[in-house]
């Protein structure tokens, strides 16, 4: 690792991929959302979707979205990062992007909605309370998804389950790559996942610092997977999107809506 010198030291945040790590995540960290996407496009294909509308709930950068693209589905996107929206408008110029939370924004008519990453877990409030926060929102939400698709349609995601990291402890890492470095601390208490996350990227000679903490609610799979029951999907659970395995304690849905 080069010596540097930090130029810029924010406050932490609990805003999510601001632009210094929506960047650092674009070109440090596709692999995730390119090989789910080649699993998904499977997937489409055994339900018997070759075309239509793709909702993309959590689009990040439009990596995805770009492949979707490029196999002849429309794609409409959305999420919480503006930053992240920016880098998708620019990569994607035939979808449409918007910037909102997956749990307030208005859901079109669509034949496929996908959420890639894990993005149902995030919890937007500094403080959660774990025993009203994330869940009724999640069964919120996946009604108005069963109402937005057309019979024979698919909901995909994924999410983290409990056990991320071993109770009582704490994990740290890094990665780095040409202009930019990130660090991390993560902790699990209470079905609570928080990610401290410092980068650093290269402007010029220096290095810009900055800090979020990311709160995600881990949910288990069975839960879950009951709560799609209920409001009418047949329900899918699976370790991987086709041939993409998962990463541990993570879990795929496919819930495909009757015609």
């Amino acid at each position: 690792m080069e010596r540097f010198k930090v130029v810029q030291n924010t406050q932490i945040s609990f805003k999510f991929y601001q632009e210094d790590l929506a960047y650092i995540h674009d070109v440090g960290f596709s692999d995730y959302a390119l090989k789910s996407t080649s699993g998904i496009l499977a997937i489409l294909q055994k339900y018997q979707i070759p075309k239509g509308l793709i909702v993309e709930l959590g689009c990040g950068s439009g990596l995805s979205a770009q492949e979707f693209i490029k196999a002849s589905y429309q794609v409409w996107g959305v999420d919480i990062s503006e930053e992240m929206i920016n880098i998708a408008k620019t990569r994607v110029q035939d979808a449409e992007f918007v910037v909102s939370s997956v749990f307030d924004v208005e859901i079109p008519p669509c034949h496929a909605a996908i959420a890639i990453g894990e993005c149902f877990n995030y919890l937007f409030d500094e403080v959660p309370n774990v025993e009203t926060l994330g869940i009724e929102s999640l069964k919120t939400l996946f009604h108005r998804v069963y109402d937005a698709l057309i019979g024979g349609g698919v909901f995909i995601f994924d999410i983290a389950e409990p056990g991320q990291v071993k109770p009582g402890t704490t994990v740290k890492g890094f990665t780095e790559g040409e202009d930019w470095i990130v660090l991390f601390e993560k902790e699990e208490n209470q079905d609570i996942l928080t990610r401290h996350i410092t980068t650093f990227r290269k402007l010029g000679e220096d290095y810009r610092r900055h800090d979020e903490v990311h709160l995600q609610r881990l949910y288990k799979g069975t839960e879950i997977a009951e709560i799609l029951r209920q409001i009418g999907f047949e329900v899918e659970i699976s370790d991987r999107y086709d041939s993409f395995k998962l990463p541990l304690a993570h879990i795929a849905f496919i819930a495909h809506k009757k015609l």
